[in-house]
């Protein structure tokens, strides 16, 4: 596997005709929140331009998981395969063990139907009590949030806390 991650972007590198390395940039992530819903078989329905994100990758297998117990993630594969790298570099660290725990145990892998879908499996879907309620999918970096729309909320009025003195920090770092 030869990518690398930069900013919610995949870096494809292949060989031209001549053995020179070519990077090519994938779809990139969209930005904002998108209102969603499962439907009637736990399938979640992407809007177009997650869609074409998630044709765009190299692997269209997608790992489905929890790992904090409130919001979905949904990793293209090679994104999962590095964190179980990093989880299992953290040998005798227990964090690092329970969390792959809980990623396993509610987690599994899926894939991008032809219709844009994925779907949620059932243990996560009634671990996180997804079905029948309005969701919020949420892009970050390398993977897609889904977020019941009270645990939005709740993340949404947390952020919204000291926003200026967070604001005026991230500016003298640099924030343009």
């Amino acid at each position: 596997m030869a990518n690398e991650w930069s900013q919610g972007q995949e870096m494809e590198r292949h060989g031209d005709a001549d053995g020179n390395v070519v990077a090519q940039m994938a779809v990139e992530l969209p930005d904002g929140t998108f209102p969603t819903r499962l439907d009637d078989r736990g399938r979640l329905k992407l809007p177009v331009a997650f869609q074409r994100y998630f044709e765009s990758l190299r692997e269209r297998k997608l790992f489905v998981t929890t790992l904090d117990g409130l919001t979905v993630r949904i990793y293209p594969i090679d994104i999962w395969r590095h964190n179980r790298l990093q989880l299992a570099k953290a040998v005798g660290d227990n964090d690092a063990a329970d969390v792959l725990f809980i990623a396993n145990d509610l987690g599994a892998n899926a894939e991008m139907d032809n219709q844009g879908r994925i779907l949620i499996h059932e243990e996560l879907r009634k671990a996180l009590n997804l079905e029948n309620q309005p969701l919020k999918l949420v892009p970050w970096q390398w993977r897609i949030d889904l977020y019941p729309e009270q645990v939005y909320e709740q993340r949404k009025l947390g952020a919204l806390q000291n926003l200026a003195e967070k604001l005026r920090r991230l500016e003298n770092m640099g924030l343009r």
